[in-house]
């Protein structure tokens, strides 16, 4: 009971201290080494890829390694084995090593940022080292279910979430075929000894889990590495050590004066060696595959790799029994290895089902694979904006007014299901367009500052989570980060009741990487105090109306683009004449979807891409 106590103390003291432990260990993995290595190093332990150069990511993109700078699953487990033979090392028994690893994982999950892949491996990690310490042996299928239903519960947007759902099927994979396959691989390579064993038992998981999540990336991107196989084999010998010395270089940052230069000097050395296969693997033209998988081709594809999964042992124990009644053959031409091959047989035709059957699924993929795109939708004299994260939900902000048919335009753009539909403020033009989605799109969140009774009862009825925001807070899906900055709250208690609903628009900050717009609303510079900062995009607040404070926003924010949603010849003469010149005494150039029809953007790193008219 003392030791429990103490590692909860403990653990729970580090987490009150969980930004600048991270800081500590942020700094720790950059000392002593080239800057390259220093950022793959931080995207390796603590998730951290933001400031890895384009070049480089796109070759772990395209290479099928993006897995390794968005920490997973094997993040916790690698942890674990790094944990419990340097806790034996101290002389703690058993039950003291399980308790402190259950601990680290408790504290190592928000400090790798809490994605959905990392809280699934948590809870399954935290799972099985409880059934350890009750003496009973541990079930992974029903630690995934548990690990399923908890972050399901947290927050039950979760779910459409591509990572988490990689995350998911990539456990699926190995569960049921890493042992299979690690036999196959023993018997083939003549693996012997503790390292061959360890080899086998690596490639084999890397191969379980890249046949399980290719439909999924194919579905969601439209697109698959033809290299990531190989990828990850050559990576593979590089992957857990890299991964040991970055977590011990981050335990040891926190303690001020120990010198970590030679730990991170060796770890630059793998990590440089795992960049390069990345640039080996990633660089040549045809090491990415397009395709066209929707949700029937999805469905296919697991369904032949189920029907794989059962029929393909039968086939092998039917073979054996034939073998035995007729006596050995002289030669033995084949062997399970149908096992692989048939599943990857299976994985491929599911893959490729509908690319020559055009139009039977809604997989297509709009945003770049690796980007972002914001549709600033033509929906008259109303506000609709659509933003599209790779590998993420996407977000609608606002549906226009009545009539719109936004439904019409999310179906266009590819769009299925929403992670969150925003409604900056409870008027017709705003919110209209949402309240005739509602019911016909899946929403999972429905996100406001103000909004009437009606309106959330019937977000409510569609199934959406209701969530309230003010100044200061923050909705995000992927690497977009939507941070409100207005209203503040008290304007939203009794005492803003009577005030203008355009001073109580909810106007968003939105980040990705180094992308910055401002979504004003209705909100006029003139009455809310907006200090964004620098941003690239601006979309003008209340269909450019006049804004006697605009031409100060715009000397802080400096926009390259601003965005006027505006219904053609609308009877308030919208836009204002002198917010036009202002925009063009600053130089901004103003798009406008009165005259230019949908605005797109296609964002991606250090670029701004827009298109108008679609």
């Amino acid at each position: 009971m003392l030791v429990t106590l103490t590692v909860l103390a403990a653990v729970g003291l580090a987490l009150a201290h969980a930004d600048q432990l991270k800081e500590r260990a942020s700094t720790a993995l950059g000392q002593g080494m080239p800057e390259r290595e220093a950022e793959l190093a931080r995207g390796f332990v603590l998730g951290e890829d933001e400031r890895i150069d384009p070049a480089t990511e796109e070759n772990f993109r395209r290479s099928g390694l993006a897995h390794l700078i968005a920490v997973s699953g094997q993040n916790v487990a690698l942890l674990a084995l790094l944990a419990m033979p340097l806790l034996a090392a101290l002389g703690m028994s058993l039950r003291v090593r399980l308790l402190w690893v259950l601990g680290l994982i408790a504290l190592y999950v928000p400090l790798a940022g809490a994605g959905p892949s990392i809280q699934r491996a948590g809870v399954m990690g935290g799972l099985s080292v409880l059934a350890t310490l009750a003496g009973r042996r541990s079930s992974r299928l029903y630690a995934l279910a548990v690990a399923a239903t908890v972050t399901l519960a947290v927050d039950p947007g979760i779910g459409s979430d591509v990572g988490w759902q990689l995350s998911f099927a990539a456990v699926l994979g190995i569960l049921f075929w890493a042992q299979p396959l690690r036999r196959w691989i023993a018997a083939r390579s003549g693996a012997r000894g503790p390292l061959g064993r360890m080899l086998a038992e690596g490639a084999a998981m890397t191969v379980a889990a890249t046949l399980a999540t290719a439909p999924l990336i194919a579905f969601h991107f439209g697109e698959l590495s033809t290299t990531t196989l190989v990828a990850n084999l050559l990576a593979l010998p590089a992957v857990a050590p890299a991964m040991w010395l970055g977590m011990l270089a981050a335990a040891a940052g926190q303690l001020p004066g120990l010198p970590l230069d030679p730990l991170n000097q060796l770890n630059a050395l793998l990590l440089a060696y795992i960049a390069q296969v990345a640039s080996w693997c990633g660089r040549p033209s045809w090491a990415m595959l397009e395709v066209r998988l929707g949700l029937g081709g999805l469905v296919s594809s697991y369904l032949g790799i189920a029907l794989a999964t059962v029929t393909v042992p039968w086939l092998v124990r039917r073979r054996r029994v034939s073998s035995l009644r007729q006596g050995p053959p002289a030669r033995r031409t084949r062997s399970p290895a149908a096992l692989p091959v048939l599943l990857a047989v299976a994985v491929a035709l599911g893959v490729l089902a509908l690319a020559v059957a055009p139009g039977r699924g809604g997989g297509k993929t709009v945003a770049p694979p690796s980007g972002l795109r914001v549709s600033f939708l033509d929906v008259g004299q109303g506000d609709a904006v659509l933003l599209q994260p790779a590998n993420a939900a996407p977000v609608l902000v606002d549906g226009g007014p009545p009539g719109a048919r936004v439904a019409e335009q999310l179906a266009a753009a590819g769009v299925e299901r929403l992670g969150a539909v925003v409604v900056t403020h409870d008027q017709s033009d705003h919110a209209g367009g949402i309240e005739e989605l509602l019911g016909h799109v899946p929403v999972e969140r429905f996100v406001y500052a103000v909004a009437g009774r009606e309106l959330r009862v019937a977000a409510a009825a569609a199934g959406a989570v209701p969530l309230r925001l003010a100044a200061g807070d923050e909705l995000r899906t992927g690497k977009l980060h939507l941070e409100a900055i207005w209203p503040p709250r008290e304007l939203l208690g009794e005492g803003g009741a009577g005030a203008d609903p355009n001073e109580r628009s909810l106007v968003l900050l939105a980040r990705w990487r180094d992308f910055t717009a401002l979504l004003a609303a209705d909100a006029e510079a003139e009455a809310a105090p907006l200090d964004p900062g620098p941003v690239d995009v601006l979309k003008v607040a209340h269909h450019g109306s006049e804004d006697a404070g605009l031409d100060a926003l715009l000397g802080r924010m400096a926009p390259a683009l601003a965005l006027i949603s505006v219904g053609e010849e609308n009877t308030y003469g919208h836009p204002a004449p002198a917010t036009l010149a202002t925009l063009a005494a600053h130089g901004v150039r103003t798009l406008r979807t009165d005259r230019d029809g949908a605005v797109v953007l296609d964002v991606g790193r250090g670029r701004i891409e827009a298109s108008a008219g679609d």
